[in-house]
């Protein structure tokens, strides 16, 4: 007759239950896997999956209730550090939709807004525009299985413990946060350029010829201008958000690693 003693049950269940947490929260926060268009049926299915592979190769956890206080704040605690993971990567795609942001409204397409399933709100066409390329190039690099891969080894080194962890790491993602309105603007650079001197163009000639209408040419100029200068920034967007892309790993990687337990 097989026994079970209330430890050995208890311990069974925090094994896959806290790895679970952490790998939800990735997958909550994380570009891809955290879309809107993705039933919660399937995030769950595969966070359930990835605790299975991931689980045994957990260093040894802290012999602790998971349904008493301790064993809940390790699992607030697993959240959180899941959903930081998933949020650092989430901030590339939020600089990105920046710079589509400000070049469109500096090519006069402001108005144009439809609703992003990636944000949950509204955004212009040429920010999706630039977001879904970005989801390409996010999965033609492999990148979503990078951060899988990074999750995991976030297990070893910074393992599952009952010690309250630092918060060094969460000001490095604060300060990592800030880098959505630097790149973004240095994405969109050229192009605000380009439409900046346009628009001097346009206001010299209608100093120059006061009976042109200024809202009927300046208006399909812009636009066309914005586009021309979209199609010739687009071959050279792959460097810089790649590189972008390859920081956020390396971000991860680095705020797993310095979120020490506090003695």
């Amino acid at each position: 007759m097989i026994t079970l003693t209330s430890a050995q049950l208890h311990a069974w269940i925090a094994a896959f239950l806290w790895p679970l947490t952490r790998i939800l929260g990735l997958i909550a926060a994380a570009p891809l896997f955290g879309n809107i268009s993705v039933p919660a049926r399937v995030k769950i299915v595969l966070g359930a999956m990835l605790a299975l592979i991931i689980s045994p190769t957990v260093p040894e956890l802290p012999a602790t209730d998971p349904m008493s206080l301790a064993g809940l704040l390790i699992l607030v605690q697993q959240l959180v550090i899941g959903l930081a993971m998933g949020f650092a990567m989430r901030l590339v795609f939020a600089a990105v939709e920046m710079a589509g942001e400000i070049s469109g409204m500096t090519m006069g397409l402001g108005f144009a807004t439809f609703f992003d399933p990636h944000s949950q709100g509204h955004s212009s066409a040429i920010s999706q525009f630039l977001s879904l390329l970005t989801l390409m190039l996010y999965l033609a690099m492999n990148l979503h299985l990078m951060l899988l891969s990074t999750l995991a080894d976030s297990f070893q080194s910074l393992p599952i413990t009952a010690s309250p962890i630092g918060i060094g790491s969460f000001h490095q993602l604060a300060a990592w946060g800030g880098r959505i309105f630097s790149t973004g603007v240095q994405l969109s650079l050229p192009i605000v350029a380009a439409l900046l001197i346009t628009n001097l163009a346009l206001g010299i000639l209608t100093r120059a010829a006061p009976q042109l209408n200024l809202f009927a040419i300046g208006f399909p100029v812009t636009i066309g201008v914005g586009f021309v200068m979209i199609a010739l920034v687009l071959p050279y967007l792959v460097s810089p958000v790649g590189r972008l892309f390859q920081d956020a790993i390396d971000m991860i990687r680095q705020m797993t690693v310095a979120l020490p337990p506090i003695r």
